[in-house]
């Protein structure tokens, strides 16, 4: 277990190095636990988080398997996203492979109308 949270941070890493995120174009960030999945857009500039969504969430009520559930914190996430006017964000795994609930998060965000 330790070994895969190593590996994971050093993957992490790596990618922050790479990207940043502005006012403009922010970061959008992906945590995943084992029951639920968080979205947020941060300005890595200014050290702000613009824009947050979760599975979590009290406005939240979406059902369904794991995956179901990622697709819609991506849709729910690009309305936020929109609403505050962006609308081209840079994409931020967090270290996880992309696929599963992080691509269904992501391909969520743009059936929404995020760029990435």
């Amino acid at each position: 277990m330790l070994r895969k949270q190593l590996r994971r941070n050093s993957i992490r890493t790596r990618i922050r190095r790479t990207i940043k995120g502005t006012a403009q174009r922010p970061r959008l960030s992906v945590f995943r636990s084992n029951k639920q999945i968080y979205a947020q857009l941060i300005d890595d500039i200014a050290g702000v988080t613009l824009v947050a969504a979760s599975s979590s969430a009290k406005e939240f009520s979406a059902k369904g398997n794991k995956v179901d559930v990622a697709k819609e914190v991506g849709k729910m996430i690009a309305g936020k996203a929109q609403q505050s006017g962006i609308s081209a964000v840079v994409f931020d795994r967090g270290g996880y492979l992309y696929h599963g609930r992080i691509k269904a998060l992501a391909e969520g965000a743009r059936e929404a109308g995020l760029q990435f």
